[in-house]
C-alpha cells in the first residue's frame, strides 16, 4: 500500500452550485507535511461536530476507488477529490480493520471508524446523489487516530504494523450503517470495542438498544 497523494487545506468559501458554504474540503497535493496528534498541519474543518478531533485526524480515500467514480462522473478526478488528506493505493474498505495499525512516513496511526459522506462533499463534486451512490457501493473511505506523530510524504508506504485481532474491517462495519446488516453480535462488539471512534461507538450503542427493544417486542 502506498500514499498517491497527500492533501491538506484550510476552510475557506467555497461556492457549490446556487449555495456559499465555508469548508476544510478544498484539499489540493503537498509533497509533504507534519502529521500532528489532531491533524496535518496546513489542514483544517470548518464544520467541528462533525469533523476533526483525535478519533477523525487523518482521513483516509483509496485510490482503487477513483477509476470508478470517474466513469460515474464522467471525468478525470484529481487526488482529494473525496476531501481526503491521504490517497492511499490498496486501502480498500475490505483490507482494513477498525484498530488496524500503520506505518506511514515517520508517523504512526490507527484505523478509527469509517468516513461519513457529507452533503458538502456531494457539492463540491456536482453530485446530487453522491452520498446514495457512496452509501450503496460501500466506497467511503476511514478515518484514522495518530499514535505518534512526524513527517509524512508524498509516495511515502501504508505499512501495516498490527493487525487488530478483532478483524472487524471498515466494509463489515459499512454493511451495519447502511442497512445491509443487522447482526446483533458485531453491533455489541463495536458498541464495546475501545478502538472504534467515539461517535460510532455511541450510534452503536443506540443501534443495539432499537434492536434489543424491537426484540421485546416481538416477543410480547
Amino acid at each position: 500500500m502506498k500514499v498517491v497523494s497527500l492533501n491538506v487545506g484550510l476552510p475557506q468559501a467555497q461556492r457549490y452550485g446556487r449555495e456559499e458554504v465555508r469548508t476544510g474540503g478544498a484539499k489540493k497535493p503537498v509533497p509533504n507535511a507534519l502529521l500532528r496528534s489532531l491533524g496535518f498541519a496546513g489542514d483544517g474543518q470548518a464544520d467541528l461536530v462533525n469533523h476533526g478531533g483525535a478519533d477523525k485526524a487523518v482521513c483516509v480515500y483509496p485510490y482503487d476507488h477513483y477509476a470508478h467514480w470517474e466513469k460515474v462522473f464522467g471525468h478525470e478526478l484529481e487526488p482529494g477529490a473525496f476531501s481526503e488528506n491521504l490517497t492511499i493505493l490498496g486501502a480498500v474498505e475490505t483490507r482494513v480493520c477498525i484498530g488496524d495499525v500503520f506505518g506511514v512516513g515517520e508517523a504512526v496511526v490507527q484505523v478509527s471508524q469509517p468516513r461519513t459522506p457529507c452533503s458538502k462533499l456531494a457539492g463540491k463534486n456536482g453530485q446530487r446523489l453522491l452520498t446514495k451512490w457512496v452509501g450503496q457501493t460501500g466506497y467511503t473511505g476511514f478515518y484514522m487516530r495518530v499514535i505518534s506523530e512526524g513527517i509524512v510524504r508524498s509516495g511515502d508506504a501504508f505499512e501495516l504494523v498490527e493487525a487488530h485481532p478483532g478483524c472487524i474491517s471498515i466494509a463489515d462495519v459499512n454493511d451495519i450503517i447502511f442497512g445491509r446488516s443487522e447482526d446483533a453480535g458485531l453491533i455489541e462488539k463495536l458498541a464495546n470495542l475501545p478502538e472504534f471512534g467515539a461517535d460510532g461507538r455511541a450510534l452503536f450503542a443506540e443501534r443495539l438498544e432499537r434492536l434489543g427493544r424491537r426484540w421485546d417486542m416481538s416477543q410480547g
